[in-house]
């Protein structure tokens, strides 16, 4: 198991997109952080809140690497899948876990069994272990990590989370009333239009009536000068 002060182990291991990655070839600062599985709860939220906070620690020079027993291609779509900007390290013979202290006995319900603990190692610019997260819980982990780094206070790394957080539900809200507004705007034109169309049906009907109605009124102009003519005729043949 590493000590503090420790150098990153000479491992090489195959990364999600089947390069092979050795880690003293990289430069610190390093953030290596183990998980039990991709696509689980757990890991999932855990490899999301680094990728939200990946720029910080690319600002502060750090490299960040995930660490599962998981295969290559494992790894490979569940980075596809939830746009993981950091490198996932596949390590199914459990090497670097284990010389890392980072694959130990578990017990669940009773039973005992070999399996991987949670935990997180930061290694300085000269690649020596100067923190250790042993049994991680995910929520906020990122941010401690990201505090750690930078020199932070963790209530600041958790303001500073707090206030992208805040800007990014903003944004949405904005999008969201832009988009009524403009869903509200369709509606009002379709229903103008509809007002439209039915002032022309109305008055393209009035004007028929209106036709209709001058027609019948020459029609009854017609027939009364049809029998003024005929009582005309029957006086003259008296």
């Amino acid at each position: 198991m590493l000590q503090v002060g420790d150098r990153i182990p000479d491992v090489t291991l195959e990364s999600g997109d089947g390069q092979q990655v050795r880690l003293r070839d990289l430069k610190g600062p390093i953030v290596l952080y183990f998980y039990p599985r991709d696509n689980t709860p757990g890991c999932t939220q855990e490899a999301c809140d680094f990728r939200d906070l990946h720029p910080n620690f690319g600002a502060a020079g750090a490299t960040v690497l995930g660490v599962s027993a998981d295969s290559a291609a494992s790894h490979q779509r569940f980075a596809e899948k939830f746009s993981l900007p950091f490198t996932l390290l596949a390590d199914p013979d459990h090497v670097l876990l284990e010389a890392c202290g980072a694959w130990q006995e578990k017990s669940l319900y009773g039973r005992k069994f070999m399996g991987i603990v949670r935990s997180t190692y930061l290694f300085d610019a000269d690649q020596r272990l100067i923190q250790v997260w042993p049994k991680v819980k995910v929520k906020e982990h990122a941010a401690q990590v990201l505090a750690a780094l930078s020199g932070e206070a963790p209530s600041a790394a958790k303001k500073t989370a707090a206030k992208k957080a805040t800007k990014k539900t903003a944004a949405k809200k904005a999008t969201k009333k832009k988009a009524a507004k403009k869903a509200t705007k369709k509606k009002a034109a379709k229903k103008a239009t509809k007002k439209k169309a039915a002032k022309k049906a109305t008055k393209k009907t009035a004007a028929k009536k209106a036709t209709k109605k001058t027609a019948a009124k020459k029609a009854t102009k017609k027939t009364a000068a049809k029998k003024a003519t005929k009582k005309t005729a029957a006086k003259k043949k008296r």
